[in-house]
């Protein structure tokens, strides 16, 4: 079926798209740009096989870092905003933004392994929201979705420990309890309680 087809090969270019993404966040941890997210995160505990482990990084304190770097790649500014790592502003729908900045960022992880999206912390106390939590597109369904699942999967242990945020289901895989998901700020479905379920 033609629709089918076509609706695969949008997908394959978003995971494509969010591997790159996490590719570039993760350079930006790493560039002198990441310096105070680096800090954060060892304040917070973590060490550096375990933030390489999880895929996190940073995006940068700027509207257009992401946004070029990806066109460069020859994504397109309708694949950015579709993965929502773009916005348009509302005054002018042409102008196309970064949706994270100067945000720690956690790649969510599916079951098979590709990366669906992000859900970013701001560094900023003054932010106005802590956590921008990924929203519905083509490749992420939250209702589905539990943050760690990919690891937790592999687990020896007959038991799931549910944590609300990434940043504490992390602390719980660096400390040993490699059974930790975390449901992001969402009440649990039955949909991720299935997941829990047929792991």
């Amino acid at each position: 079926d033609e629709r089918y087809e076509s609706q695969y090969k949008e997908q394959e270019r978003l995971w494509k798209l969010c591997r790159d993404a996490a590719r570039f966040y993760h350079e930006m941890l790493k560039s002198e740009a990441g310096k105070d997210a680096r800090a954060y995160l060892v304040k917070r505990g973590l060490d550096w096989a375990t933030v390489v482990k999880f895929g996190i990084g940073y995006a940068p304190d700027s509207f257009r870092a992401l946004v070029p770097a990806m066109e460069q790649k020859g994504y397109s500014l309708e694949e950015l905003i579709a993965a929502n790592l773009a916005t348009t502003a509302k005054t002018n729908a042409k102008n196309v933004y970064d949706r994270f900045r100067n945000r720690i960022m956690f790649p969510q992880i599916d079951l098979k392994g590709d990366i669906i999206g992000f859900a970013g912390r701001a560094l900023d106390k003054d932010a106005k929201a802590k956590y921008i939590n990924p929203t519905e597109t083509p490749i992420f369904s939250k209702r589905k979705f539990l943050y760690a699942m990919n690891l937790t999967k592999k687990s020896k242990r007959p038991y799931i420990i549910l944590c609300e945020g990434p940043m504490d289901a992390i602390a719980c895989h660096q400390y040993g309890f490699d059974c930790a998901v975390a449901s992001q700020g969402t009440a649990l479905t039955a949909e991720q309680v299935d997941v829990i379920r047929h792991s």
